[in-house]
């Protein structure tokens, strides 16, 4: 087992969580009682860590860029991108929904009232961004306010040149600190995808999911026609990097994004797998956490895909221009919403009033939003490391040597 490779072990184990969850549909209880827990204090090792991993690489990412104006750069390129991206997810999602016919045939009751969650007004969300005690943002795990603060912090350092280099290298510690004690948690990954999965599959049987899979096939479809289209494209288009390079060394990241449903818990595998990719940390550590809060491609696809699939329970036609102002919501949404706990169901919960669909819809996708939500972090982790490797190259930053030197070891 020590001459396998993690993600290996990790594959290895998600598939042992599955055939055990399978066993274990008859005993949910067993499974949530004795097993889970391992998942969850892995959980909260990786909990730890995402809070000083992500300030610190994002003050040492600010720095290394050496340029206020790079910042401006790169960090255009950088939204620009995921916003693209995301309005393309949810107009595939949309066009698959369509296509396919996902709401046909369905009349299913709904027995349970479902509360619209407080939708953030624009203001606040944008008053919001910026965090008006910076040790609070700290402690609540408030992701945009730190990301905001880590930033303007890098930034400052810059700006006062010498009298900034003891407060950047001690920051400089802290992010190596934070690398190592993450490679040490990473160890456990293999015992913590187990724990994980084998809950989910316990609870989340075929006679569960049977009466929504045409859900779940068009979605999981959507997730992987848009990493194989727009991810490939663009990658091969905008970086000249192998699809297939890109694939196999960030299937790490996948995996653990798969089982967990966390983009903030897959963000430490997720900067390795940039690594090993050939992009230099300054970049991956300004890009990825960034990309964590506010690249949603995934979720975007899935909005439109359980938008037009209610709408068709209900009997009601989606017309072209109620498709559009889903695109439009469900793009803004995913930044809008990204530092919310529960963003997934504010987003669906902004998508469905924008359009007039009734919120109950929410109810009939509730049982299965965990299998969904397995599919969109994965491709959502995917998106932030696509645009990485694309920033990296259009600074001429990306070492090519690294990735193939990765890829043949492999």
């Amino acid at each position: 087992m020590k001459k396998l490779s993690l993600s290996t072990k990790i594959l290895i184990a998600l598939i042992c969580g599955i055939i055990a969850g399978i066993f274990l549909q008859g005993a949910p209880d067993f499974a949530n009682g004795y097993i889970k827990p391992f998942g969850t204090l892995f959980l909260n090792l990786i909990k730890l860590i995402v809070v000083p991993l992500v300030f610190a690489s994002l003050v040492v990412g600010t720095t290394g860029l050496g340029d206020i104006k790079k910042i401006g750069r790169i960090g255009g390129k950088t939204l620009a991108y995921y916003l693209l991206t995301t309005a393309f997810a949810v107009i595939l999602g949309l066009i698959l929904a369509n296509v396919l016919n996902v709401g046909s045939g369905y009349t299913i009751p709904v027995d349970a009232a479902v509360e619209a969650r407080e939708i953030p007004k624009i203001a606040d969300t944008l008053l919001g961004i910026i965090p008006t005690n910076p040790v609070k943002a700290l402690v609540d795990g408030n992701m945009l306010q730190i990301i905001v603060f880590a930033i303007m912090l890098g930034g400052s350092i810059m700006a006062i040149g010498e009298k900034g280099e003891s407060l950047e290298r001690g920051i400089n510690s802290l992010a190596e600190a934070m690398y190592k004690m993450t490679a040490a948690i990473m160890q456990f990954a293999p015992y913590g995808v187990f724990a994980l999965i084998t809950p989910v599959v316990a609870e989340n049987g075929p006679s569960v999911l049977l009466p929504l899979f045409k859900v779940i096939f068009v979605v999981y479809l959507g997730c992987i026609l848009h990493m194989v289209l727009v991810y490939s494209g663009t990658l091969r288009i905008f970086a000249n990097f192998s699809p297939i390079k890109f694939f196999k060394l960030i299937s790490p990241a996948q995996i653990f994004a798969f089982t967990t449903a966390s983009s903030s818990a897959t963000l430490p595998i997720n900067m390795k797998c940039a690594e090993s990719m050939g992009v230099p940390n300054h970049i991956s550590s300004f890009v990825l956490p960034l990309g964590a809060t506010v690249n949603m491609d995934g979720t975007a696809l899935y909005q439109g895909v359980c938008a037009f699939f209610i709408a068709q329970v209900y009997g009601l036609d989606l017309t072209i221009a109620q498709q559009i102002t889903i695109v439009l919501t469900a793009t803004l949404a995913s930044i809008g919403t990204a530092g919310v706990p529960g963003a997934g169901l504010i987003m669906l919960t902004m998508v469905l009033q924008s359009v007039g669909l009734p919120l109950e819809g929410l109810a009939l996708i509730a049982g299965i939003d965990r299998v969904l939500d397995m599919a969109r972090t994965c491709v959502n982790i995917t998106g932030d490391t696509a645009c990485a490797v694309i920033i990296a190259a259009s600074e001429k930053e990306l070492d090519r040597n690294v990735t193939t030197s990765n890829t043949a070891s492999m």
